[in-house]
């Protein structure tokens, strides 16, 4: 298995040192406007005038502080810094707190709603730009997010945390990230972001309001998340937890089995962690319905109806590799770690464009690319490939 390892190593580390990271640098970087571009459509097309995310920018600060933090460059530490810089001066609202939806491609707000989803990115990768600079005022900056989720969205009465808010902070009527979504007040996708950024906030935070908070995202997760007989995420819950949807994303189920079993390691509870071992492990079983024979993770189903999304989007493949490799250490079964093996190689063979730069957003389900949605852009970001990669070199270094 050593041979494996270091040929998932070293593919993972060349491709992200390589391609992704080089992209971000060359390709989307705004030299006019300030921080980065908002798109390149499919077409590999730069899009100057297009709005700038609050999704893309958090996430485009994380990945270049997380990559500085695992490869030590500091031309990255300046990508990182320049994402900082225009992350606090354009996206935090200075009047009721908490970050903007959108800013326009000048960095004035265009959408001020406040996403709790959102929200949580910023104290993502506030927390990791803290740890590649010493800069305790971005750390500072995350604590205060904190606070404000859990004051502005938190149900003290029901449980969990509400979606979005005006920029004044009132409920939302459309509570949705996106079109596609069911608009409901509370969603997996949200709940799983926190649990994410808690987890990293706890590692440079040990609070015990904060494990408190963790604890519980967990234990939602565990009883009243994860579906008892499938054991796949249910994705849309009313106010009062009842499940509103029967679709199941792949990509979300073996994100969050990985997700979860990090979350109860960083509380450092032997007692937590075995009571969720069980369940990521039959969560990301139960993702690997949709893995196909050549390795690829088929997008989502809808359980009532049987209807199959089989194409084969970026992000899915990258959470895939992860979750299989950390399944392999959970359960020691080498089958999880040819399959991951056999996953990143269908993303270097379909996925990775060699001539434009970063991964199509997808593979079609009849084996045609994807040449419609985003290169990069509001939901298309570096996070989910500079995860994958870094988590790969990390598993196996020796």
């Amino acid at each position: 298995m050593i041979s494996i390892h270091k040929k998932l190593h070293d593919s993972a580390r060349t491709e992200l040192t390589g391609n992704i990271l080089p992209f971000w640098m060359n390709r989307m970087t705004d030299e006019k406007n300030g921080g980065f571009y908002g798109r390149i459509n499919g077409q590999a097309q730069l899009v100057e005038n297009e709005d700038k995310g609050g999704i893309l920018n958090a996430r485009i600060l994380w990945s270049f502080s997380a990559a500085y933090n695992h490869l030590g460059n500091t031309k990255l530490k300046e990508m990182a810094g320049r994402a900082k810089d225009y992350t606090l001066a354009h996206f935090f609202d200075p009047v009721f707190g908490g970050t903007f939806w959108t800013v326009d491609y000048k960095g004035q707000p265009s959408d001020t709603k406040k996403q709790i989803y959102s929200q949580a990115f910023f104290i993502y990768a506030l927390v990791e730009y803290y740890l590649a600079s010493g800069d305790k005022s971005c750390l500072d900056k995350a604590i205060s997010l904190f606070h404000l989720v859990e004051d502005k969205s938190f149900d003290t009465h029901k449980n969990g945390y509400l979606e979005a808010f005006s920029r004044d902070w009132n409920l939302l009527e459309d509570l949705r990230l996106s079109a596609k979504d069911d608009n409901e007040k509370k969603t997996t996708n949200t709940h799983l972001h926190l649990l994410e950024a808690y987890t990293s906030l706890y590692k440079v935070w040990k609070e015990e309001e904060l494990a408190g908070k963790l604890r519980n995202l967990i234990r939602i997760f565990i009883y009243k998340i994860i579906d008892r007989g499938s054991h796949h995420l249910n994705l849309f819950f009313d106010e009062d937890w009842n499940s509103k949807s029967s679709l199941i994303s792949y990509g979300h189920d073996i994100e969050a089995s990985w997700l979860i079993y990090e979350a109860a390691a960083v509380l450092e509870d032997k007692d937590l962690l075995l009571s969720v071992q069980d369940a990521c492990i039959k969560l990301a079983r139960a993702a690997l319905e949709g893995l196909q024979p050549d390795g690829s993770m088929i997008y989502e189903k809808e359980g009532t109806k049987g209807h199959v999304d089989g194409d084969r989007h970026w992000w899915p493949q990258a959470e895939a590799v992860v979750g299989l490799m950390n399944l392999y250490e959970l359960t020691g079964q080498h089958i999880y770690l040819d399959l991951a093996e056999r996953c990143w190689n269908y993303i270097e063979k379909h996925l990775i464009d060699r001539q434009n730069g970063e991964w199509f957003w997808s593979i079609k389900a009849d084996g045609n690319i994807n040449t419609t949605d985003d290169k990069a852009g509001f939901w298309k970001c570096p996070y989910h490939n500079t995860r994958a990669c870094l988590e790969i070199m990390s598993r196996t270094k020796s």
